[in-house]
């Protein structure tokens, strides 16, 4: 059987979430990614005209697995998380590990486990699709706080990322671009493709357009978290000589006072 093309939905939740609904048109299979907010997920689901039967918690953090036990008892949806996770994500129906292979419908789900903001995060890429539903590991221009995880754990979890192809998709949580491009320009101030991006992004916050979904390539060319070998980013937090991941830990302790 031909892999049709997934179609992906994405709508605003709570303050600043974003959820997002996957839909295989062949099989009628449509998950969502996390859930912030069940409401919304109803809406967006009655306005696609998509039935839900699958759910992928990235991490156990209420803004994120708050409305699994709700919308599993609304559609018997398959809860689909992180094993590390299985005690504290609700109604977990099968738990997956790092590089596990699952499938939704004919598509190819690879799992991989990034630990840092949560000890059990994991990630989401639909490889055919080339579409990653990163949580809050990443963000654009972003990374997670270190809630229960370390920086060396958390960049680790971040090269991962960084050895997906360029073109990837990213969807990230949140809504945080603009508050991240400022922080960034204060580190990298003189890095051109950033201040480039910063303009674009002011320009679709004062449209209240999204900066979601972003790409693996453009992080890599602008997002600090993934900017450790920049000698800008190093001489301005006076690590010129510190270890990629001495430099990424300094560099999430200045975002966390900025």
């Amino acid at each position: 059987m031909t892999e049709q093309a997934l179609q992906i939905h994405q709508f605003p939740c709570l303050e600043d979430n974003y959820g997002f609904l996957v839909h295989d048109p062949a099989s009628g299979y449509t998950a969502c990614i996390d859930t912030p907010e069940v409401e919304a997920i109803e809406r967006a689901l009655e306005k696609k005209g998509w039935t839900l039967t699958h759910i992928f918690n990235t991490h156990h953090h209420l803004d994120h697995a708050g409305g699994n036990l709700e919308l599993k008892e609304k559609t018997e949806a398959v809860i689909v998380g992180p094993r590390k996770d299985n005690s504290r994500i609700p109604g977990l129906d099968i738990q997956l590990a790092n590089g596990d292979d699952y499938r939704f419908a004919e598509h190819e789900v690879i799992i991989l486990e990034t630990p840092g903001h949560t000890t059990g995060h994991c990630i989401y890429y639909f490889a055919a699709a080339g579409a990653a539903f990163v949580g809050d590991t990443l963000f654009s221009l972003g990374c997670g706080r270190l809630f229960e995880g370390t920086p060396q754990e958390m960049w680790t979890s971040i090269q991962k990322l960084m050895e997906l192809p360029d073109e990837t998709a990213v969807y990230c949580a949140h809504e945080y671009t603009q508050a991240n491009a400022a922080f960034a320009l204060s580190i990298e101030p003189k890095n051109k493709a950033l201040v480039k991006r910063a303009a674009e992004i002011d320009k679709l916050r004062a449209a209240n357009k999204p900066t979601v979904p972003t790409t693996i390539g453009l992080e890599r060319k602008t997002n600090p978290f993934m900017r450790p070998d920049s000698a800008e980013l190093r001489e301005n937090i006076g690590l010129v000589d510190g270890t990629d991941v001495e430099v990424f830990a300094a560099t999430r302790h200045r975002k966390d006072k900025f």
